[in-house]
Parts: C-alpha cells; structure tokens; sequence
C-alpha cells in the first residue's frame, strides 16, 4: 500500500501516531526509528521558524515554555508555503485563544506587531518621492492629492502598550511600560525596518492612504487628536511616499 500526502503529515505532525505504511526499511519492515527521526527534525524546524519569527514574544513566555507551546501551534496549523520565513501567520489568533496565555491579553497584538515587521523586512523596494515634493502642491488642492505608499508601511493598532513592551524587549536602557493603549507605524527606509509610536487616528490616517484614498478622506478617517502634518513628514521622512497623484 503506498502512503498518500494526507496520511504522512499526519503522522508527520502528530508524534503518537504510528509511521504511515509504504515507509519502510530495505527489509520491509516498518522506517519507525527512520521516521522519528525525520518528524523529530521538521518539529525542530518549525519550532525554530517559530522562535526566529516571534524573537519578543519568546522572550516574554521564556524560551522552554514558548517552543512547548510552538510544539502545539505546529500541529494545529502547519504550513502553507514552503517559505518559512513566512510562516506564523495564525500565531495572533492562537495565542489568543491559547489557554496558558489567555491571561496576558497583549499578546496577539505583539505578535501582530512581529508579524507586521516580519512583513515590513520581506515587501518589495519602492523608490521614494523626495521630501519636499508634496510642498509643490497648490493649498487648494492638497485634500484631493493621493499618495502611493511603499510596500513595506504596515500599522498594528492596540489597546495596550505595544510600542513600549516591544521596545522594552529589544533596546537597553527602555522605560519601563505603562499601561495605555498605543499604535505603531512600521517602515523601511533602508534594509531593517523600523517601528514608530503614533496614535490610533495616524494609523487610521496611514491605512486610509494605503488604501488609495485621498488626503482629505485620510484626514476625515481620523479625529481632533490627529496631527495629519506630523503623519505625512513621518512617512516623507522614512522614504515611504513612492508617488503623488
């Protein structure tokens, strides 16, 4: 009998079942030590992919705990693409349902953040307008101007201190997180993103922008506490505006 696709990843992922038939040794008998050991391995893979993905994360559930806990995710959500650095993709809403965790509610959203950074690292490059370019635009026309925005901007809004607990974790020296709600824009002007505090009405304006739409729409997507020139210089800044329209 010769072992279909279905059959071997699920033995593949599931270290109780027994080895698939059709994998067997050059005497016929059943590959079990062989094949242990090539399901221990693409545990180990994935757990890594895991680990290099989510570098915040597993520092804050400490590493023993975090690769238990990449040994379940692996199982319940393998992967679709054989691109590893894209894989994780389902860890915000796993961890979130995840019982051990589920006490820590900012979680999901740190692991959007990574995701989001993740992201920002591998998008396309994008030429920038140069900074001064939007100044050229007549006053009167400026709310309808569109602006193309580089692949690599990604927002992640949050009703925690993601910006703090992220930055806590990866620079020396960091204040220590207070509790509030923050918003983070991510871009990439060089080769490593980077992430950048502001607050939900300029991450609403951002994603408004990405969308296509128009200035004064970006403008109206947010509130009184906007600061839709401080957005705009931050994305002029970091090289994100690719077009004026």
């Amino acid at each position: 009998m010769t072992v279909t696709q279905t059959a071997f990843r699920h033995a593949m992922l599931d270290p109780a079942a027994t080895v698939p038939h059709g994998i067997i040794n050059p005497d016929g008998a059943p590959a079990t030590k062989r094949f242990d050991v090539y399901r221990n391995n693409v545990a180990v893979s994935l757990s890594d992919a895991l680990e290099a993905a989510f570098p915040v994360m597993s520092k804050l559930l400490g590493d023993e705990f975090f690769r238990a806990m990449a040994g379940v995710y692996l199982r319940t959500h393998p992967p679709k693409s054989p691109l590893m650095m894209f894989y994780g993709e389902a860890m915000p809403q796993f961890i979130g349902r995840f019982q051990p965790t589920k006490k820590f509610r900012y979680l999901p959203d740190i692991a959007r953040m990574e995701l989001a950074m993740r992201q920002a690292y591998h998008a396309e490059d994008a030429t920038p307008v140069a900074p001064e370019a939007l100044g050229a635009i007549a006053a009167d026309a400026l709310m309808s101007v569109r602006l193309g925005i580089a692949p690599a901007v990604q927002t992640v809004m949050s009703d925690f201190p993601i910006h703090a607990i992220y930055r806590a974790n990866v620079e020396a020296d960091a204040p220590k997180p207070v509790m509030q709600p923050q918003s983070v824009v991510i871009t990439r002007a060089g080769f490593d993103p980077q992430y950048h505090l502001i607050n939900a009405a300029g991450a609403a304006c951002v994603e408004t922008l990405k969308k296509g739409q128009s200035l004064g729409q970006a403008l109206a997507a947010g509130d009184d506490t906007l600061d839709l020139g401080a957005v705009l210089g931050l994305l002029l800044a970091q090289g994100a505006v690719t077009a004026i329209y």
